[in-house]
């Protein structure tokens, strides 16, 4: 079945949750969202139980390139949906997260974060182009909340309803966000490489054909 992948990264935690709060309040299947946010400085702790435990383990995997850890915590009482499923795992290239979600199974799974690039590389995998997946990772990695978003054409809830709830809750722009980076030595493929783009992607929430059903 043919599907898009949808994605917006916001600064704040705060309002990549509200996002995905509202997603579900519309329609959107837990299983179609997914949410990967920066934990260093163990910013989560207090949103997980036994996170800060793990926090200095799943830090270390990261560093050395051994992928992705399991799932040490889940949400404290308070969070529902998705967010119910918030747990700590480490990625490579972009350091200790705490994620739920369709994209985490990817992750987590026979080590693809360290034989697939990590974040970039499991985005790459659900269509999102190599210049922007490599974007995301870097803006998760300097303290950024990514959400994910897979449309299947035959959904109740159309693809322009997702894009207009996550612009709502105030995504980057990642195009002047990879420009400031890179400005500041930041290396990355150069913009055009990788697959796919129009016009239409090159906002605040972008939009990708999967390349794969996953």
């Amino acid at each position: 079945m043919a599907q898009q992948t949808i994605t917006a990264l916001y600064d704040r935690y705060e309002d990549a949750s509200a996002a995905v709060g509202e997603l579900e309040s519309v329609g959107i299947p837990h299983s179609d969202v997914s949410l990967v946010s920066n934990n260093e400085g163990d910013r989560h702790a207090g949103r997980l139980t036994g996170g800060a435990h793990g926090t200095a383990e799943t830090a270390d995997r990261a560093k050395d390139g051994t992928g992705a850890g399991a799932t040490l915590g889940t949400v404290v009482g308070g969070a529902a949906g998705l967010l119910a499923g918030l747990g700590l795992i480490a990625i490579p290239g972009v350091g200790p997260v705490v994620a739920a979600g369709w994209l985490v199974a990817t992750l987590t799974g026979a080590g693809i974060g360290a034989a697939a690039g990590g974040l970039a590389g499991a985005l790459t995998g659900a269509g999102v182009s190599e210049t922007d997946a490599h974007a995301y990772g870097e803006g998760v990695r300097r303290g950024g909340t990514l959400v994910t978003v897979r449309i299947a054409e035959a959904r109740a809830v159309p693809a322009s309803a997702v894009t207009e709830i996550l612009e709502r809750h105030g995504p980057v722009d990642l195009g002047e966000k990879a420009s400031a980076w890179r400005a500041e030595g930041w290396t990355a493929p150069n913009p055009g490489t990788g697959a796919t783009g129009s016009a239409a992607n090159q906002g605040r929430v972008r939009a990708y054909p999967a390349t794969t059903d996953l």
